[in-house]
């Protein structure tokens, strides 16, 4: 699976490994290590390292980011580096917040070493949970597509491996894992779903539904990356960025299907600062296109907000002879967005 990966990637020459110390990961770089021992993956040179981050979340963090870096020295990994983060506080939770400080870890640590891509050692139960989490949170096509296999420098080579089996490599191999006490804590939803969920999903239904929904995630990743392009050259082909807003003509919004319509919206709003776009906020900014004169504004997050402005209004507004009108006249007829937030300096 690893050679797979690397050789789909064009053999890159810099590989980094990122290792928490458990199972997965840790079976993981034990696959690594092997092209690093030979130093080539199919004939092509290659070099690999690893990088540890230490969350600082748990007592003894430093001792197992410490002793998980020593057995990945062992294995032939050079570099090994430890890179400790401070996890904020955000308004999207404690897992996505540790999520974006190791994200931010690991993209330092590769762009120190010049490395090419970043070995992570998600499973198939990981996708798995990713899936069963998005649907329980009614979330869109791009979500229940989980996660990729290749997402920039990321690489996930054991999306297609069950979590039992990277405990086998590690007795096989005799690694000592270290367990995340965290993975079982019923605080967490993802725990909840990986102890309690998705085996009782399997005593119910029969085993195979963890595979069932990774490759629902992949069938979902075609037509997401698909609807994504579609919306893209949409968007480019209608936004008209006159003045410091920008604008969507109504009419041309008004003729797209559904699913293409809502992405549209939802870029506009991204494009002038917005953050992610709850559905419910997209249905309200989308109904703007069915009312008739002026309506809204309807406040998105990130300081957007979007308004619907009729000609007609204007003109009541600002007096047929309104300064402002001529200025303001080119956006009648379309969905304007605007953002609140003070410009950066």
């Amino acid at each position: 699976m690893v050679r797979d990966s690397l050789a789909q990637a064009g053999y890159p020459e810099r590989v980094l490994v990122a290792c928490s110390g458990g199972p997965d990961s840790l079976a993981l770089a034990s696959v690594a290590a092997y092209f690093a021992r030979r130093g080539h993956v199919d004939g092509h040179r290659v070099q690999l390292g690893a990088v540890v981050v230490d969350h600082q979340l748990q007592p003894g963090s430093a001792e197992v980011a410490a002793r998980t870096a020593a057995v990945l020295t062992e294995l032939g990994l050079a570099p090994v580096a430890v890179r400790t983060v401070e996890v904020s506080a955000t308004g999207a939770g404690p897992e996505a917040a540790a999520r974006d400080a190791r994200h931010a870890a690991l993209e330092a640590a590769a762009a120190g070493w010049n490395a090419d891509v970043i070995l992570l050692g998600h499973t198939l139960d990981d996708q798995a949970e990713q899936v069963l989490l998005g649907l329980a949170r009614g979330s869109g096509t791009r979500s229940l597509a989980g996660m990729r296999p290749s997402r920039g420098l990321l690489l996930r080579p054991f999306l297609g491996l069950r979590r039992a089996h990277t405990l086998e490599i590690c007795e096989v191999e005799q690694l000592d894992p270290w367990h995340d006490p965290s993975n079982t804590d019923p605080a967490f939803a993802r725990s909840r779903t990986r102890v309690e969920v998705l085996p009782l999903l399997e005593e119910k239904l029969g085993p195979g539904v963890a595979e069932s929904l990774a490759r629902t995630a992949s069938i979902l990743q075609l037509d997401a990356d698909y609807l994504e392009d579609v919306a893209n050259h949409t968007f480019a082909s209608l936004v008209d960025r006159s003045g410091p807003d920008i604008s969507l003509p109504e009419a041309a919004l008004g003729e797209l299907a559904p699913a293409i319509r809502f992405r549209v919206i939802a870029k506009a709003a991204a494009d002038v600062g917005g953050q992610q776009t709850s559905y419910q906020r997209l249905l309200a900014a989308e109904a703007l296109l069915r009312r008739q004169g002026s309506a809204g504004p309807v406040e998105l997050p990130g300081g957007v907000s979007v308004y619907r402005l009729s000609l007609a209004q204007l003109l009541a507004e600002e007096g047929a002879g309104g300064n402002g009108v001529p200025r303001e006249a080119a956006r009648c007829g379309k969905l304007v967005f605007r953002s609140h937030k003070p410009p950066q300096k």
